[in-house]
């Protein structure tokens, strides 16, 4: 018997409101006063932005915090302090916010953040991949047929992508919706990031997705990951730096992953 899912019996993970977000931060916190490291030292405290509902991202109720939130702790342990978090998810709530640290902001060298964000050193190598059900025959995107469709996220770069391949596309708003609907055999494929389908197959083991790496060839599709630091002074940044080598180094960050059913990916 197939079991069926449905996004509406789980909370959303809410990926494209979460990334629109955190552009609506980068771009409200031009006029905000740099933050020293020994501002934070004194204050005791680093301020992490996340969202409250957005796992495995960051979560204020859910059954567990979120990669987000672990990963911030143990960046603040690193610099002595402790992690206070601000739960945000509107324009407004961040400009009222008081921000140090935003997570899984993109760091491309050749188009850095904007509004006084500095992007730490990546460590985490991100993108879109092509998931499918593990009973499906695909291998890659010209293996499918013309009229199967491929879920994505609407107005993205990867709808338009495919679109212009000619590829047959359903707009979903969230990601969740997506694997919800290719679980469900409404779709024969997804174009979503590979965090989403690894903690949809930690929550669904019997019925695991399968990934294709239908886009790595694709530079705007492949990007690397960093902590984006709200207008750090030069010493707040490189401890940050040097608590990600650390965390690296010592696979804390890789194990804080695999507990959301992710797998770490290095940086290029």
């Amino acid at each position: 018997m197939t079991r069926a899912f449905s996004a509406a019996s789980k909370p959303r993970y809410r990926l494209p409101r979460y990334a629109a977000s955190l552009a609506l931060l980068m771009l409200w916190s031009a006029s905000a006063d740099a933050r020293s490291l020994e501002t934070v030292i004194e204050r005791g405290a680093l301020t992490l932005c996340a969202s409250p509902n957005a796992l495995p991202f960051a979560s204020k109720t859910g059954p567990v915090p979120g990669f987000q939130i672990e990963l911030g702790e143990k960046i603040a342990e690193q610099l002595g302090v402790k992690l206070t978090r601000e739960w945000v998810v509107s324009a407004i709530q961040y400009r009222r916010a008081d921000c140090d640290l935003v997570l899984d902001v993109i760091a491309r060298k050749d188009a850095p953040p904007a509004g006084g964000v500095r992007a730490s050193r990546p460590y985490h190598r991100s993108g879109v991949v092509l998931a499918v059900r593990s009973d499906s025959p695909a291998s890659s995107l010209a293996s499918l047929d013309s009229d199967q469709r491929v879920g994505v996220p609407v107005g993205s770069l990867v709808s338009m992508t495919l679109a212009k391949g000619g590829t047959t596309t359903s707009p979903f708003v969230y990601e969740d919706e997506i694997v919800a609907a290719l679980a469900n055999r409404e779709i024969e494929a997804a174009a979503i990031t590979p965090m989403t389908v690894g903690w949809f197959n930690l929550q669904h083991a019997d019925k695991p997705l399968r990934l294709i790496p239908a886009f790595d060839n694709d530079q705007d599709l492949n990007w690397n990951v960093a902590a984006g630091l709200l207008r750090p002074d030069d010493k707040l940044r490189q401890r940050v730096d040097a608590a990600i080598e650390a965390l690296l180094a010592d696979g804390t960050i890789a194990r804080i992953y695999a507990r959301y059913g992710i797998e770490l990916r290095p940086p290029q």
